[in-house]
């Protein structure tokens, strides 16, 4: 009974193992030949600064479609973004945080995630973390946090830069408005207030009038959404735009200094001109992408992929279409910048694809003529060492380094064709007719296939000079 129930058991462990081994076989580990979905496209990889960056391919909902609808006129300037930030130097990345568009989770990548040669020290509970530069024995400053000064030069939007120090870089992070929008609800609802924020604009913040508050008490805790979209001083209608914009363009805060469609058309105008000169931009509903497009960008890596979280609290929030429309009205500039920024997002990532694989393609041919030129010099200190001759040798060795020139080296599955073995075999015949005690190289290459690498290898082992023993009999020369 017992060995009957053994047998039993044997037979699901072995088929297991069978599984696995096949799996194995047709699916080796560094194959990207295998998908578990049809939209996956393995792996592609970028090689600078001493290091390989691996980059994976974006999620399901993260696909590119295969054509962009163009809207707007981008150039290649747009779209080719590549810093060199000076890690080791006094370079800053000053990251605007806009309110409830995933920048916390960017900006503890920037200081947990990030790869660099001295981790940053975050203690717990605590949002601050201290970073060292690369050598650095004094604390430094966050990579992901501007340095004394930065927020300055941010009070009134990026486009009032012109005052910053240059090595300063500006990154921000973008989401659907109306998700943002109904986010920043849920979170108020919560009790959030930012009562801190000066609102700075032309050294002074806006009087009570110019911005006069949407609730008495202390916070707005439990407010219904309809309450929310009926407060017009509310800060979270046209968010993005306005912490993007330069807000001294219309007289900050005073809304009577120019009319509400004008004001509307300056700040847009704006934000999207601040938003195409930052030096990086990510969206919320593409985090895969974003990490690419960064590491791309900065020349900087990350140690764990992007994690792209669909079930937020705005997801949970079911609406009417009603209700959509006039949210989507009072953030009505915040859905143009969204458009403008997803096409601009977009253009970049594809735009950085193709090149990273023409840069791929021109490695690939490089290492080959690399190859190709040291198996020319092989063959000819082989033709040296066989004391060549005649018009006749010169033909075939001739004919042998077409075949050199000619082979694919990325595979090894092209095999030598008879005569060109044959002449390979004749050549290292005339390099090792020296040698006493060596056989013939073409009495061990045979039968076929062989492909040209393996040849040479044989070669190389068996009949290079100075070698004190032989690959095909063991004996010294």
């Amino acid at each position: 009974m017992e060995e009957k129930f053994n047998r039993l058991i044997f037979i699901p462990i072995a088929a297991v193992l069978f599984l696995m081994i096949g799996y194995q076989y047709v699916c080796p580990a560094d194959s990207n030949t295998c998908y578990f979905r049809s939209d996956d496209k393995g792996l592609f990889q970028r090689y600078s600064s001493g290091f390989e960056l691996v980059y994976t391919e974006p999620e399901a909902d993260e696909d590119l479609p295969s054509k962009i609808t163009s809207k707007f006129n981008f150039t290649e300037r747009n779209l080719d973004r590549h810093v060199d930030f000076k890690i080791r130097g006094d370079d800053v990345m000053v990251f605007l945080h806009i309110q409830k568009t995933g920048g916390t989770t960017f900006g503890r990548h920037l200081v947990k995630n990030i790869q660099l040669e001295q981790p940053c020290d975050c203690m717990p509970g605590q949002r601050k973390c201290t970073c060292h530069r690369p050598g650095e024995q004094i604390p430094g400053s966050s990579p992901g946090s501007p340095r004394a000064g930065a927020a300055g030069c941010m009070r009134t939007g990026p486009s009032s830069r012109a005052a910053c120090p240059p090595n300063f870089y500006y990154i921000t992070m973008l989401r659907d408005p109306v998700s943002r929008y109904l986010s920043e609800w849920k979170h108020v609802q919560r009790g959030a207030t930012w009562k801190t924020a000066l609102h700075m604009c032309d050294g002074r913040s806006p009087t009570e009038d110019e911005l006069p508050a949407c609730y008495s008490g202390d916070d707005w805790t439990g407010v219904p959404l309809i309450d929310f979209m009926s407060c017009p001083s509310n800060l979270a209608n046209n968010r993005q735009v306005r912490m993007l914009a330069d807000l001294s363009l219309v007289g900050c805060y005073n809304m009577s200094s120019v009319s509400e469609l004008e004001r509307g058309q300056v700040l847009l105008a704006s934000a999207k001109a601040n938003l195409l000169n930052m030096a990086f931009f990510g969206l919320t509903e593409f985090q895969r992408k974003t990490q690419y497009l960064f590491e791309r960008t900065f020349g900087l890596r990350f140690i764990r992929a992007f994690t792209q979280i669909n079930s937020t609290r705005a997801a949970s929030v079911g609406i009417s279409e009603k209700v959509r429309w006039r949210i989507e009205g009072l953030n009505a500039l915040d859905v143009e910048l969204y458009e403008y920024a997803k096409e601009l997002f977009l253009r970049r990532y594809q735009y950085s694809r193709q090149k990273q694989h023409q840069e791929e393609r021109l490695r690939r041919w490089q290492e080959r003529q690399q190859r190709q030129r040291l198996h020319r010099t092989y063959l000819s200190e082989l033709w040296r060492l066989g004391g060549g001759g005649g018009e006749e040798e010169e033909e075939q060795m001739k004919g042998l380094e077409e075949v050199a020139t000619t082979e694919d080296y990325s595979s090894q599955v092209n095999l030598l064709n008879p005569p060109a073995l044959i002449a390979l075999c004749w050549t290292a015949e005339r390099s090792c007719s020296h040698h006493k005690n060596l056989k013939s190289p073409c009495s061990v290459l045979l039968p076929y296939p062989r492909t040209y690498t393996d040849t040479l290898t044989h070669i190389e082992g068996s009949c290079q000079s100075g070698i004190q023993h032989s690959y095909i009999t063991g004996r010294g020369h």
